[in-house]
């Protein structure tokens, strides 16, 4: 009998050890592999295909500079006025006594249900001499575009990200801290600066992450607004031109841009503690009375609300009532989506089950580096990601080029962070003796696994495909540089209307993508209540 750790193993190991050496496992796990880093590797190769005095070009170009300029610039923009418009509101639904706490909550989370670039067609539609509320009040207002359209648009739609992480946070600091400090003749504000804000470092950067990883990866937007960063240069690049070894580059350095971010985003969390070191119970903490603060309170959350959610709602709605677009195109459009994100769907969670076995009842390095690699194509913007595979199938399999199942591959993989979460925390639950009892009855390690414990995988694997569903349904650049011949998205039409100004055309596209995205609203809000009543 083999040794292990200076012990013998059980049959039990050996029969776990079999488990996950099996095809079943290692299969898909070395597809997302493959499917992730083999295309990121061409990438690099076709981006170095070019002779040296043309690659020194290429890298050198003031255009180059400028565009990180443009990138880096929106993207600090938006994490200030994300941070100006989420710190005071996660501070009033958990340290206040403010009026609705619930529904303040509610409009912290529901911008999630706006895609972004469904934000800047609002506000593009409601600006201008002919836009919503020049037909409704007589008061014309500028159009936004280019940086201040641009950020704008991305604020409102991205802040719920570090609102949630913030409120987070805030719940679970213990009061002792505070108090502690206090005690030792600290005032409201110094502990505020000393002790709490601190804390929040690990929210912050999370949230802050997610914030400015769509800023960088941001298609939608920017091409509205007509503001050029990397990603929508890479995109022009594409389309208009037959260099596509300078759309290669320019993918690269946004993906040095991500790489960068990530590692200084881990390097500010390294050996730091944000813990209790203590023992005992952390306490309930006492809600700071607003009373003449109330009305300013919900005026800022309302102004928040009408300007992330209600404002979106009430263009769509308008433009909507002028709007002559046939419903079979809606119909078409929506069959489109919905075909191509729900085979995403399913491919994604099939993918996350394995990957999400081996990382939760086999962790080691090996599989940490496989759900490492999976994230990745989560990191990767869309854009960079999508050309990577363009280039690739080009040149490896060009019958798979711009047809649906490249599409839906393109989706699973960049998509899967989404579906591993919840399969992950539905492995934890699931208590591993089951399967060893049904192992024990006779049943083969496959059949064990679907007998005892894929049934106790189900909701996670609801709640998986659910999040790739939507988040495919809205996915723009992937879908415009892979999508088959005559495949029109709803995100498609959406966005060619409103960058040709057609906003009643556009609006019966928005109001769907509107009115599914709640659904993923709904998912949050549902798994946010369970784990904190």
């Amino acid at each position: 009998m083999r040794k292990s750790n200076g012990m013998a193993m059980t049959s039990l190991d050996l029969r776990h050890s079999s488990f996950i050496t099996r095809w079943y496992l290692w299969g898909p796990t070395a597809l997302v592999v493959l499917g992730v880093v083999v295309p990121l590797g061409y990438l690099v190769v076709r981006a170095f295909g070019a002779e040296a005095g043309e690659l020194a070009d290429l890298v050198l170009r003031t255009r180059n500079l400028r565009l990180l300029g443009n990138t880096l610039g929106l993207a600090a923009a938006v994490l200030a006025l994300t941070t100006a418009i989420s710190l005071p509101l996660a501070w009033l639904v958990t340290r206040t006594d403010v009026w609705g706490q619930r529904f303040v909550t509610l409009l912290g989370v529901l911008p999630l249900a706006v895609p972004g670039y469904v934000m800047a067609y609002a506000l593009l539609a409601t600006a201008g001499p002919n836009g919503t509320l020049a037909s409704l009040t007589g008061l014309v207002i500028p159009r936004p575009h280019g940086f201040v359209g641009a950020w704008l648009a991305l604020s409102l739609y991205t802040f719920p990200y570090l609102f949630l992480n913030l409120r987070a946070a805030l719940l679970g600091l213990d009061p002792a801290l505070e108090e502690s400090a206090r005690s030792l003749g600290a005032s409201r504000q110094e502990v505020r600066w000393r002790v709490v804000l601190p804390h929040l470092r690990p929210a912050f950067l999370a949230g802050g992450l997610l914030i400015v990883l769509h800023v960088l990866g941001d298609f939608g937007v920017v091409s509205l607004m007509r503001f050029e960063t990397f990603s929508y240069a890479i995109y022009l690049q594409y389309a208009a031109s037959y260099d596509r070894v300078y759309a290669a580059w320019l993918a690269l350095m946004l993906l040095g841009l991500t790489g960068a971010l990530l590692w200084g985003e881990a390097r500010l969390l390294r050996g730091r503690l944000f813990h209790r070191a203590g023992g005992g119970m952390a306490r309930h903490r006492q809600r700071s009375a607003l009373g003449a603060w109330q009305g300013p309170a919900l005026g800022f959350a309302g102004g928040v609300g009408f300007l992330s959610v209600g404002l979106p709602l009430v263009t769509v709605l308008y433009w909507l009532g002028r709007s002559t677009e046939r419903g079979g195109h809606l119909l078409e459009a929506l069959w489109d989506s919905a075909s191509a994100s729900a085979g995403a769907a399913v491919l994604a969670a099939a993918l996350a089950v394995p990957i999400a076995y081996l990382g939760v009842r086999r962790a080691s390095k090996r599989t940490r580096v496989l759900e490492r690699i999976a994230y990745l194509g989560y990191a990767t913007p869309p854009l960079a990601f999508a050309l990577a595979l363009v280039f690739f199938s080009l040149r490896a399999m060009p019958w798979a080029y711009q047809t649906l199942g490249l599409l839906i591959v393109a989706y699973a993989l960049h998509f899967l962070a989404e579906a591993l979460g919840p399969v992950r925390s539905a492995l934890y639950q699931a208590p591993p003796q089951v399967q060893e009892a049904a192992r024990s009855l006779g049943h083969s390690p496959l059949r064990a696994f679907f007998a005892a414990t894929f049934p106790l995988l189900r909701r996670g694997l609801v709640v998986s495909m659910a999040f790739v569903f939507l988040s495919a349904l809205k996915e723009l650049p992937i879908t415009f540089l892979l999508s088959p011949l005559g495949f029109e998205s709803l995100a498609m039409r959406m966005w060619g209307a409103a960058s040709e100004s057609l906003f009643s055309v556009a609006a019966p596209y928005a109001l769907a993508l509107i009115l599914t995205s709640t659904v993923l609203v709904g998912l949050l809000l549902q798994r946010d209540g369970q784990r904190d009543p």
